[in-house]
């Protein structure tokens, strides 16, 4: 099939892929400078007596959230055009391929990767559950790497044609039998209604595969593998491997059983968990970064951050650094010029003034921060030192200058909480002299 020029305004580059239902191209945006991926849909699909009115709804249901899903692991859905000649949906180009090349025995992720992902799935599928839509068909192809040839990148979640949306605008009747049946939990594949836990099902499904490098269930037929999920029990991932800890074990258990009471609840339970798994020793002896899963996770347990969306604290986890000092390190010093302040997670500082002691932080607290109020101008006025070894999160002043408007928004407004808890804190104190 020739290549065309163009689709719409958009400049074709190369073909990506073909499916039964569609053609995907790599374009040119000359508007906005960038490069997008084009998914253009086979008319004779759309025209089909048996299955084009299922068809015509899956590409309304993804031409709907069109600039609605604003989400760092959430590919982007920037245009779509919808005419009897030519339809097409425009969105976010992501190079990396698919999970799918990591379902093999022979060439499985690392696991503290493979737990990082699926931690950050479960985060933008909540976001995306928020927002009244479930999924509806998680599976490896549907998550991607954000950059080609590197593993330890970010992911992204795709094609949301068979989403299910129901918000406070619109309400998607439910189209049944759509999906990946391997991956589809037991609700989904009897059409009864559904919710987040079918996500949830399905995640920890592609958990399973990658985790053993094969599919829990395996069957000759569809309707084989349909009788195995409803009924049987999947084969406990000890059995394919024997050097997982046991909580990653129990984690994928949770998120696969059958019945819903048993199963995990909300997104949230399931990333607590994942994240838990994450700290156990054998997983993290050996590191010698903080996975993303950690620090999104420790900077949700912080006051200071409780106003903040996930996008936020997704955004904030990615221009943040984050170090474990050792006893005796001086971490801001009395008359140096600010351009950073800071958060202790873990250990004690001393506040010093000339060998004084003015104080001390600990866990939770933040510091340095009127050199962001002040702008750079201001000087740090005593030694910050840590007592005990100590976890600190630094964030730029520069870093914050150019984050989201709704970040620096939420930012500004927890720094007037903590000086409003530090004036009140230091009235008590005169009131009790």
């Amino acid at each position: 099939m020739e290549l065309p020029p163009r689709i719409g305004k958009y400049e074709v580059r190369s073909k990506l892929g073909e499916g039964s239902t569609s053609t995907v191209y790599l374009a040119l945006d000359p508007f906005n400078e960038r490069e997008v991926a084009i998914k253009l849909i086979s008319p004779e699909i759309l025209r089909d007596k048996t299955h084009g009115q299922m068809y015509r709804h899956l590409l309304l249901n993804e031409a709907s959230l069109a600039g609605k899903l604003m989400h760092p692991h959430i590919v982007q859905i920037f245009d779509a055009v919808l005419e009897e000649d030519q339809s097409y949906i425009v969105m976010e180009y992501v190079s990396g391929g698919t999970l799918e090349k990591f379902c093999t025995p022979n060439n499985l992720l690392p696991l503290d990767r493979l737990v990082e992902i699926i931690f950050k799935c479960t985060r933008a599928l909540d976001y995306a559950c928020r927002a009244g839509i479930t999924h509806r068909d998680i599976k490896p192809a549907n998550i991607l790497l954000a950059q080609a040839g590197n593993i330890h990148g970010d992911i992204k979640i795709s094609d949301f044609g068979s989403a299910l949306i129901t918000n406070s605008d619109q309400a998607h009747t439910q189209v049944f039998g759509v999906g990946s049946p391997a991956y589809m939990s037991p609700q989904q594949l009897r059409d009864e209604p559904l919710t987040q836990q079918t996500d949830i099902y399905s995640l920890g499904v592609v958990m399973y595969q990658l985790l053993a490098g094969r599919l829990p269930f395996q069957a000759s037929s569809n309707y084989g593998m349909i009788y195995q999920i409803c009924n049987i029990e999947a084969p406990l991932l000890a059995t394919f491997r024997d050097d997982l800890p046991p909580g990653l074990g129990t984690v994928v258990a949770r998120a696969m059983q059958k019945e819903l009471s048993a199963r995990y609840q909300s997104w949230e339970e399931f990333s607590r968990d994942l994240a838990q798994s994450f700290r156990n020793k054998q997983l993290s002896a050996q590191r010698e970064e903080f996975p993303d899963s950690e620090k999104f996770e420790a900077l949700r347990t912080l006051p200071f951050f409780a106003e903040f969306s996930d996008v936020e604290l997704w955004e904030v986890v990615r221009f943040s650094r984050w170090n474990d000092v050792a006893p005796g390190t001086v971490i801001m010093k009395d008359g140096e010029r600010g351009d950073f302040f800071a958060f202790l997670l873990e250990g004690e500082l001393a506040v010093l003034k000339k060998a004084h002691s003015l104080g001390s932080l600990s866990g939770g607290e933040c510091f340095g921060e009127m050199a962001i109020i002040r702008r750079g101008r201001h000087d740090r006025g005593a030694d910050v030192v840590a007592q005990t070894t100590a976890r600190i999160v630094t964030i730029p002043a520069h870093a914050l200058q150019h984050a989201s408007d709704a970040c620096r928004m939420h930012f500004y407004q927890s720094f007037l909480d903590v000086l409003a808890a530090r004036l009140a804190d230091a009235n008590n104190r005169l009131a009790a002299l």
